[in-house]
């Protein structure tokens, strides 16, 4: 029976993805079947599994927004595959008064997607006013915006001119530039979003290469090309090449896994269980059936996987670093990666910084040594006088599987560990508020620098009321934190969060597990699609081949 179920919902979710595809086909080109199979090379088709909430910038927090809204907006700066802020709006800026006060100059060619509201001319060049007004719009409370934390090192900010928009700092901060290039800094035009108010979620009108076309929330999303946009590729040729974006929503990875498989779909992001065997063998490759009609890609991701030592804890295991570094030294990550990863995803011999950001060094961490972990069991006993040490992980059902791992392996050395699943929504509360005193977490980046990873250590950032879970404290670690603040040179910085993240894997209040992967499947015919560590999908300079 369960068989049968199963075959009727992948029946009803390929019904439904053919049904959006007909659709689409039908706002693209109204044409022939023929015209619409010769036109298939200029259209970039993807599926968004967990749904598009918003397409208004201001609220761009999960992937999903974000994939959709970078087509649509633009920034005063974008950021390059290698991580590097690179101008886009601003076409150049400086830097002065000890590094807290940031003047742009802007483009002069940047236009707005037509809309019968900016009048006869239908559009109007994006200025430092819009920024202003932007700006002032997600820190504005009655907005909401879940980005207003992005302006909160900030003092004031405003338009010098129409070409000229300045930001002043209430202290330096040198991962600012990488803050502005997300997504809840875009540009938007007040007179289009006053005029629909919160329905600019669903009518955007951005600067961006692609401007919104149809939305028929959870079944399709159409954009089409920006014949007006400003950037070019290499050769000199505007952007972007493709002439439409088509999205459909089916609701799990297996059918959009199987709507790839068949062509239907260009772009599969991510390695779910239910496909993960299908396509790739033990050690990451792909097998043998789709290495003439897949590519694969893969690169570092600003992911850290983790467990977490509550260091207020009462408990005698958890208190003692012995015990601590004996877990970290306890179980083989490689092997942890290829059998429950298909070796996407690098072990975690570094420290908290994953591979991929400066300030990461893969010599400060934990190898597998199981009879020094041996040892340190031993002279953990013999100092405590408990005998039978017993520790639990808390974990979400999603985990459970990494977590028996390390269960079996400390089984053979003498540690009893059990495993407690709960909701997600109870351990990110438990985590929060100290409730839990070993537990599984990630910290994917809000924004790519190592400030990011180190703020889960500094005192003043315990929890509830900022991210250090682990209430981990260390005078000499806040020091070398409030310094990097001050540090403008960037190798001198990168070797601060080297130092201070050595501070940390030393004091062991954390086992790091693996560094993520960004791994991506395209069909052959997609070219120019690239990856990234923050995993955004930029779609500008892609380009398809026409098909056979």
């Amino acid at each position: 029976m369960a068989s049968t179920t199963r075959t009727i919902s992948i029946f009803n979710s390929t019904v439904k993805y053919l049904y959006v595809v007909i659709v689409i086909c039908g706002i693209l080109i109204s044409c022939d079947s023929d015209k619409s199979k010769s036109l298939d090379h200029l259209v970039f088709r993807y599926n968004e599994h967990k749904n598009i909430s918003s397409l208004d910038p201001a609220f761009s927090k999960d992937n999903a927004d974000i994939w959709a809204t970078h087509q649509l907006f633009n920034g005063l700066v974008q950021m390059d595959d290698q991580l590097n802020v690179k101008p886009c709006i601003a076409k150049h800026w400086t830097i002065t008064d000890s590094a807290t006060t940031y003047t742009f100059n802007l483009r002069k060619d940047v236009y707005f997607h037509k809309h019968q509201l900016f009048g006869n001319d239908l559009t109007r060049t994006a200025t430092a006013h819009d920024f202003e007004y932007s700006f002032n719009r997600i820190k504005d409370k009655a907005i909401a915006s879940p980005g207003s934390w992005v302006l909160n090192k900030v003092e004031e900010f405003g338009a010098v001119n129409d070409s000229t928009f300045q930001i002043k700092l209430k202290q330096p901060f040198p991962a600012f530039l990488g803050l502005l290039t997300m997504k809840y800094c875009s540009v938007v035009p007040k007179e289009i979003v006053n005029h629909f108010g919160s329905d600019f979620r669903s009518h955007p009108i951005g600067t961006g290469p692609f401007e919104f076309k149809r939305w028929e929330e959870n079944i399709k999303l159409v954009f089409r090309k920006n014949n007006n946009y400003f950037e070019k590729d290499s050769t000199g040729k505007l952007l972007p090449h493709l002439e439409a974006i088509a999205i459909t929503f089916l609701p799990d990875k297996q059918s959009e896994f199987l709507q790839f498989a068949q062509g239907n779909i260009d772009f599969v992001s991510g390695l779910d269980d239910s496909y993960k065997d299908e396509i790739l063998t033990a050690d990451g490759k792909l097998r043998s059936k789709y290495v003439d009609k897949v590519n694969m890609i893969r690169g570092p991701y600003l992911n850290t996987e983790y467990l977490g030592f509550y260091m207020e804890t009462e408990i005698k295991e958890f208190q003692s670093v012995k015990l601590r570094k004996a877990i970290n030294l306890g179980f083989d990550r490689s092997k942890m990666m290829t059998y429950l990863r298909n070796g996407i995803g690098i072990p975690a011999y570094g420290g908290f910084i994953p591979k991929g950001l400066p300030g990461y060094d893969d010599t400060i961490g934990f190898t597998y040594q199981p009879e020094t972990a041996k040892q340190l069991i031993s002279e953990f006993k013999s100092e405590t006088g408990i005998q039978n040490p017993e520790i639990t992980i808390t974990t979400i059902s999603n985990y459970l599987s990494f977590c028996e791992f390390i269960q079996r392996e400390f089984q053979k050395i003498g540690l009893q560990v059990n495993i407690d699943v709960i909701p997600a929504s109870s351990l990110k509360d438990g985590k929060a508020n100290g409730q839990l005193d070993f537990f599984r977490a990630s910290w994917i980046a809000d924004y790519p620098d190592a400030e990011n990873y180190l703020s889960l250590y500094y005192s003043e950032n315990f929890a509830p009321n900022g991210p250090n879970y682990t209430h981990y404290s260390n005078r000499e670690f806040d020091a070398l934190y409030e310094a990097a603040y001050l540090e403008t040179n960037p190798t001198a910085r990168a070797q601060l969060y080297t130092k201070m993240d050595s501070l940390v894997m030393t004091n062991a209040p954390i086992v790091p597990l693996f560094y993520d992967e960004v791994v991506r499947f395209t069909r052959k015919e997609v070219e120019n699609l690239g990856i990234n560590a923050t995993n955004l999908l930029e779609l500008k300079n892609v380009r398809k081949a026409e098909s056979d």
